[in-house]
């Protein structure tokens, strides 16, 4: 957006009418005026219909012939250029409007995603701010034509809703733009996996701050994206430059569902490097079943393995007493137990229940 407080004309005038004037003013015309500036009379001609520009080299000339500081012409066709340039935007603005309809532009407002913005030709301005682009044309290339695939390298177009999409994703990198961090540690990451389980397992207050700091600190980003109308993401890793960054929904409201989120999204860190980009719960055509599956029994590795899942199992009929003692003994949360249970049909949805908590990310 523009900032506010700056004062753009609402006219300009080409300077060739200034010149016009002072031309009739000395009773000089089009050809005397050429021959002793030096420049041709279809030149003179030209600028005195506004049809071209008065350059450097010209201001100078007509300085020392109608006594006028060059930068008093070159001011004159900056204004005239920049006022006629916000036009054409003005003008592209309007014709965008369809584009930005497109977007919950609304709950992006409600979210300060944006800032509050009454015309379409303000919330399409905030939007292309938003994005950091300068058209619609612009936004296409970058999310559905895969124009610069070195930083997005897979196109949403056939996503059921691309504009959400896409501004979930960005709200992620402005979210990770504010972190500071050091540069990647895959060692340090891989180091961290035991403190990760722990912190699962205990789920201390505030507890995602702190795996945020962990994280950190060895160069992980991680950032919670609350969802938007239409965009059913669970989480989504890439890389941004040399950063990976890991960005959570926590679209379940459930701590059981955010832990397995965020240690799948470790397990594309860790055994699937840089290239790509993973955005789970969405179906689009670049989308890598098999690296899934890879980040699918890594987070089943790290939160309750399939052994420890059958010794459960084999241990029924199940009390809440057992599901403590099974977390306790594996070194987990009990809503893992009791979510995976659940999702396997194995158990009662009213066994439990308790130990399902939604998770506070402030």
């Amino acid at each position: 957006m523009e900032k506010k407080n700056q004062y753009f004309p609402q006219v300009a005038f080409h300077p060739g009418e200034t010149l016009a004037e002072k031309l009739e003013e000395l009773g000089m015309g089009p050809k005397e005026f050429s021959v002793r500036s030096g420049k041709p009379e279809k030149t003179i001609i030209a600028i005195l219909k506004g049809e071209s520009s008065i350059t450097p080299e010209m201001a100078v000339q007509f300085e020392h012939v109608l006594s006028i500081p060059a930068h008093f012409w070159l001011n004159l066709q900056r204004d005239y250029d920049e006022f006629r340039a916000r036009e054409e935007r003005r003008e592209l603005i309007i014709k965008t409007a369809e584009w930005t309809h497109k977007f919950p532009v609304r709950e992006m407002i409600n979210r300060g995603w944006l800032p509050d913005a009454k015309s379409i030709e303000e919330k399409t301005e905030a939007l292309l701010a938003f994005f950091s682009i300068s058209s619609s044309k612009a936004w296409e290339d970058y999310y559905l034509n895969r124009e610069l695939k070195v930083a997005f390298r897979i196109s949403l177009a056939q996503t059921k809703d691309p504009y959400s999409i896409s501004a979930w994703l960005r709200k992620g990198e402005l979210q990770a733009s504010e972190i500071n961090s050091p540069g990647y540690n895959e060692s340090g990451f891989r180091s961290l996996l035991p403190k990760f389980k722990k912190l699962m397992a205990r789920e201390p207050e505030g507890f995602f701050k702190k795996l945020q700091s962990l994280c950190n600190v060895k160069g992980v980003k991680l950032v919670h994206t609350p969802c938007l109308p239409k965009v059913p993401v669970t989480g989504c890793t890439r890389w941004i430059g040399d950063s990976p960054l890991i960005q959570l929904s926590g679209r379940y409201n459930r701590n059981d569902s955010f832990w397995f989120s965020f240690f799948h999204e470790a397990g594309h860190i860790i055994n699937h490097g840089k290239k790509d980009i993973f955005l789970e719960n969405i179906e689009y055509p670049d989308r890598n079943d098999v690296k899934e599956k890879e980040a699918d029994n890594f987070a089943i590795k790290w939160t309750l393995t399939r052994e420890e899942e059958k010794e459960i199992i084999d241990s029924a009929p199940l009390d809440e007493n057992d599901i403590l003692y099974f977390a306790d003994k594996f070194n987990t949360n009990p809503a893992i137990i009791i979510g995976r249970l659940q999702h396997d049909r194995l158990i009662s949805y009213s066994l439990g229940r308790e130990f399902i908590k939604p998770v506070e990310f402030n």
